[in-house]
């Protein structure tokens, strides 16, 4: 499988630390299967905590494999930053999708169904589904 036809992930949260962590933790419990194209958006330019378009633009377009890519975000204004981008329409790459999804167990079930070449609505409805496991 071509790596062209992945759908990449960004993960997006107000903390560096936490969007580089959710990636390292997605691409290892996706296994040693095909490389998704994942990146961390995280915190500000400056490394303090917040969200930056910047960031997010550069990360997004830098797992754009042609086949849409999938963002996720941890709270508030990470969710307008990612609604601002999509909407002024040439900031992010075609195809570019903002997923309701919870920010750790949607990044792994993204990245795990991204593994299998599927597209980016099917990777959408994975880590939408993450909201349906129960812990207790």
């Amino acid at each position: 499988m071509a790596d062209d036809k992945l759908v990449g992930i960004v993960l997006v949260s107000h903390s560096a630390q936490v969007a580089a962590s959710v990636a390292e933790l997605a691409r290892g419990l996706a296994g040693g299967g095909v490389a998704v194209p994942v990146a961390p958006a995280g915190g500000t330019e400056g490394g303090g905590l917040g969200t930056s378009a910047e960031l997010i633009a550069s990360a997004a377009a830098s797992v754009d494999r042609g086949a849409g890519v999938a963002v996720l975000t941890d709270l508030g204004s990470a969710v307008l930053t990612v609604k601002a981008l999509l909407a002024e329409g040439d900031e992010l790459p075609e195809g570019t999708r903002l997923v309701d999804a919870p920010f750790v167990e949607g990044a792994v079930a993204a990245v795990v169904t991204a593994s299998t070449g599927a597209d980016l609505d099917a990777v959408e409805a994975a880590a939408g589904e993450a909201y349906t496991y129960r812990k207790v």
